[in-house]
Formats: structure tokens, sequence, C-alpha cells
């Protein structure tokens, strides 16, 4: 004899308002009183060609590790000397310029 017999309903869904919870954004908007009070930048936002980005000394530190990443780096991994580790060969080498990089485009990209 099965002990589960009595299986559970699978829920109706409707779209008609019959008492349940029924989501509208619009009052949902109304009732919010964490209104930002400063939101002339949605207004009148700033066009991104105002913005100061000029490609400065921070750019061309980037463009130099860059180039160690992708060109100094690589050249190295297939001109290492025989007698070093295996590991140190094909985890170090390419490890240090990839997290070199990571570091240099956040730091270049961050302004103060």
């Amino acid at each position: 004899m099965n002990a589960f017999t009595n299986r559970p309903k699978r829920p109706i869904v409707t779209s008609s308002d019959d008492g349940g919870y029924v989501h509208d954004p619009s009052t949902f908007d109304e009732d919010s009183d964490s209104r930002d009070e400063d939101e002339e930048w949605v207004d009148d936002p700033a066009h991104p060609a105002t913005a100061d980005r000029e490609f400065d000394w921070r750019g061309w530190i980037l463009v130099g590790v860059m180039f160690f990443a992708f060109i100094v780096s690589p050249a190295m991994i297939l001109l290492v000397p025989p007698g070093l580790e295996y590991r140190f060969a094909l985890i170090i080498l390419p490890l240090f310029p990839a997290a070199l990089l990571a570091l240099t485009a956040v730091w270049a990209t961050t302004r103060a």
C-alpha cells in the first residue's frame, strides 16, 4: 500500500485578479519612499566626449605591459632553457604577465 496516495494539486495560474498577489510596477514605484533627490543626471546626462579621457602616460604603460604579456613572455616560454623546471616554464612564466596585465589595466582605467 502506498503511503503517499494524496498528491498535492498543482496550482492553477490565471491572469485574473482572484485575490492573489498581482505585481503592478506602477503601484510599486508609487509606494516607494526611497526616491533619489539628485536625479538631474537622468534628465541631462553628460556626453562621453566631454569627459577628460586622454591617452596619457598611463595608456603608454598599459601598452608596454601588453607588449610584455603578448610578445616577450611567449618568446621567453619558447626560448626557456631546457634545464629549468616544467612547472616554471608553463605555469609561472604565463601567470606573472597575466597578473601584471590585469593589475595594470585596472590601475590605468581608474582615475583618482
